[in-house]
């Protein structure tokens, strides 16, 4: 979903050139509901009131009949706009009475999250607000029962996501951007395969009104300098594909990532014990191990200890040089109030116990 919203004059509606707009979205959503199997279900869309959503929306009502599925909108109120935000949700709530389908708003409070927690730990208010977003929108989606929620993503923001990722120093798994749906299937992105031109092109030749978020032409945020700036150079000096480009990089990198994920799997479930709040990892012909599958196995430790967001290279790194090196009683410190530590019956990712931090070599 978008950032904040500014409500503008209305954007003018101009005829657009070549092949019918509603005819090219229309179907994009109908090959997008089939391989992401929307027949028999309700879908909810993340409805923020911009041009993405609003398209999302309206699509997926012009096609619930012939596809077999339902339709409702979710809008979620982050009490971070004043009016602005109560005028996104009137917005909402009138594209839902004229497509004739139900909606629903729940409120969030970002900045509740942040408080009483420490600078290393707290998330940014875009951080906050996507955690209580997505469970907002899965409260939502509860009270009809369903179980996809969809959202506007389109090719525009897999592009930028992989060029940002890229430029920030991004693993493999980076490149693969967002995907069509999440591992779970609830999450679907049916207009992930289209450019914003063509949704823009579709909202003025169906005649819909949407808000604009001010804040997209703002330089101050390094995805708009990308959108516009960065991207149109590349494509107008190097490649006029660049969006198709980059969206076959991601696929590529996804379905790889996909195939290492279940081999990494695999090895969770041969290594990993939990006990209790400890994890127990069997490191047997741990040096043997590829240095792929080492990190990977060590980053999920992590991520299991509840620490990931801490997670850099040198902690990967260390790790993997403790493990294989076994010797009882040997103990090492690590971001996030945790520790590794090696026992007779093996090494133990854990809570730092009472008088242990700074016993330890540390690892920051």
């Amino acid at each position: 979903m978008a950032g904040p919203h500014e409500d503008r004059d209305p954007v003018p509606r101009r005829r657009p050139l070549g092949p019918d707009p509603v005819r090219r979205v229309r179907a994009e959503v109908a090959g997008a509901a089939e391989r992401l199997d929307l027949r028999g279900h309700t879908v909810v869309v993340a409805a923020s009131g911009g041009l993405d959503s609003t398209v999302l929306a309206h699509a997926l009502a012009e096609s619930a009949g012939q596809g077999g599925f339902r339709v409702a909108l979710a809008h979620v109120h982050h009490g971070l706009r004043g009016d602005e935000a109560d005028a996104d949700q009137a917005a909402v709530e009138g594209l839902a009475e004229r497509l004739g389908i139900p909606c629903g708003v729940e409120r969030i409070a970002p900045q509740a999250l942040r408080e009483g927690v420490s600078s290393r730990d707290r998330p940014t208010v875009q951080e906050a607000a996507r955690w209580l977003r997505y469970e907002a929108l899965g409260r939502l989606a509860a009270r009809w029962g369903a179980e996809r929620i969809a959202t506007a993503h389109h090719a525009d923001d897999q592009a930028e996501t992989v060029l940002l990722r890229l430029l920030r120093g991004s693993g493999p798994d980076g490149l693969g951007g967002i995907p069509e749906r999440s591992r779970d299937g609830r999450i679907v992105r049916p207009l992930l395969g289209l450019p914003r031109s063509a949704l823009r092109a579709y909202a003025e030749r169906a005649g819909l009104a949407w808000r604009e978020d001010g804040s997209n032409a703002s330089p101050r945020y390094a995805r708009n300098r990308l959108r516009h700036t960065w991207i149109p150079g590349l494509a107008a000096d190097f490649n006029p594909r660049l969006l198709r480009a980059l969206a076959d990089l991601a696929e590529a990198q996804r379905r790889d990532s996909e195939w290492i994920r279940g081999c990494v799997e695999r090895e969770v479930r041969a290594r990993f014990a939990e006990e209790g709040s400890w994890l127990r990892i069997d490191t047997k012909d741990w040096p043997s191990l590829p240095e792929a599958l080492s990190r990977r196995l060590i980053r999920e430790a992590l991520v299991r200890a509840g620490v990931g967001r801490h997670v850099e290279r040198i902690h990967l790194e260390r790790v993997a040089a403790f493990l294989a090196q076994p010797r009882a009683g040997r103990r090492i410190d690590l971001p996030g109030g945790i520790e590794l530590r090696w026992t007779r019956a093996g090494a133990l990712l854990g809570p730092l116990g009472p008088g242990s931090a700074g016993r330890g070599e540390t690892v920051c």
